[in-house]
């Protein structure tokens, strides 16, 4: 495997190594991205890491607690911290072995872009979901057991209230000691008028001046 010793080879095997991995852990393909990328960077590795090179087997230990730290981050924190201390782990512990500066980079960037282009592998195989965490997917419903902002507005249809500033047609109402923004519609009202809630859409809520007698 001499060939590794030329930067460009290094970079491509690095390229794939990173592929299998990250997409090992972006969908469900029953490990056997794991075991190609495995199989690709102990071959790189073992390389690197020979007797006289002076380079000990802790590099290959940056580069596998870096995995672990990004299945941490995604099954269980998802806030993204150590998955981007994850990455730089991986990345010392491809570059530091290399020969020279230039084959440092050129690997280095082979991991970021296989971790890019791994993402890919989602189109076609089924996701593991890992970072759902940081996308809230449950709706705060009612029915769910949330008391959402629209609910409690909705309360007000039927009440009577009054006005606590002028309605141009746009105004401010009073409630059991809370304010509301409120619109009358096409009626212009003036302050301490009393009105009725009779619609809400949303946060949108319509009043309507209370008839006389």
């Amino acid at each position: 495997m001499e060939v590794l010793n030329i930067a460009s080879v290094g970079f491509f095997v690095v390229l794939l190594g990173s592929l299998f991995l990250f997409g090992e852990l972006l969908v469900k393909v029953k490990g056997i991205f794991a075991i190609i990328g495995i199989g690709i960077m102990a071959t790189y590795f073992s390389f690197h890491i020979t007797p006289g090179s002076g380079m000990g087997v802790w590099v290959a230990l940056l580069y596998i607690i870096g995995i672990v730290l990004l299945v941490i981050d995604g099954k269980f924190v998802s806030d993204g911290t150590l998955a981007a201390l994850g990455i730089l782990m991986m990345i010392l512990g491809i570059a530091i072995p290399t020969p020279n500066i230039i084959y440092g980079f050129l690997v280095s960037m082979a991991l970021l872009l296989g971790a890019g282009a791994s993402t890919l592998f989602i189109k076609v195989f089924p996701p593991r979901n890992l970072w759902s965490k940081m996308t809230l997917k449950d709706r705060l419903t009612g029915d769910l057991g949330y008391n959402s902002l629209n609910e409690s507005y909705k309360e007000l249809i039927g009440k009577e209230v009054v006005t606590t500033t002028p309605f141009r047609p746009i105004g401010t109402i009073k409630y059991e000691g809370k304010y509301y923004s409120a619109t009358s519609d096409s009626q212009w009202l003036d302050a301490g008028t009393k009105v009725k809630v009779v619609a809400v859409d949303g946060t949108r809520i319509v009043v309507k001046k209370e008839e006389e007698g």
